[in-house]
């Protein structure tokens, strides 16, 4: 008979060439209370197997609840981004409303700058020279006077050639859309021509 294999200290995971895995004090003790009521004076084998078991399947539970809880936070991340983005791209389409791709603002862009800035901008006056009013002439010469007659210009065209919105403004104003730094001082000229008229108009009221 192999005495080895019956003996008290020689537990299956000894026989099976495993480590041996010690319990914690707070399992320990748990196992004497276990033993307690089964009316045996020192916890067994089988009672120290029991705390194991319990040990090893409270690891997979908190295993399993932070694999649960990393999909739930994986799901939440991803259902913020597909949020910020639908917003983003209702922001994107609400400024794309307020301009116009031909130049200047919308008639909602216009509203929304008061609302914004409290300012109530009008449209450009896109009217001949000869039906303007005084308040047209000022308006307008102003603007050109701002736009295209100041010390440095910015940036008429793009890297590709294509006009930038503070050349594209004078299209809302009626005039030609400048390319060159030439094209924009003949609108800043004319702008200057209509301020004169315009304080000319005034003295004789």
């Amino acid at each position: 008979m192999d005495i080895e294999r019956f003996s008290p200290i020689s537990g299956p995971r000894k026989r099976a060439g495993k480590a041996s895995k010690h319990l914690s004090p707070r399992e320990k003790l748990a196992a004497k209370a276990r033993a307690k009521r089964a009316g045996r004076r020192y916890p067994n084998l089988v009672d120290n197997m029991r705390m194991a078991a319990k040990k090893k399947s409270a690891k997979k539970r908190t295993a399993k609840g932070r694999g649960r809880k990393s999909a739930s936070a994986r799901n939440k991340s991803a259902s913020a981004t597909k949020t910020t983005a639908r917003k983003t791209a209702r922001q994107h389409a609400g400024k794309a409303r307020e301009k116009d791709p031909r130049g200047g603002l919308t008639a909602a862009g216009r509203k929304a700058f008061a609302e914004k800035e409290g300012a109530h901008l009008k449209s450009g006056v896109t009217r001949k020279e000869s039906e303007m009013t005084p308040q047209d002439m000022r308006r307008k010469g102003s603007w050109a006077v701002r736009f295209y007659g100041r010390e440095k210009l910015p940036p008429l065209v793009d890297k590709n050639g294509r006009p930038t919105r503070h050349a594209l403004s004078a299209h809302a104003w009626g005039e030609p859309v400048p390319k060159t730094a030439v094209a924009a001082r003949r609108i800043a000229r004319k702008g200057e021509r209509l301020l004169q008229r315009y304080h000319r108009i005034k003295q004789r009221i």
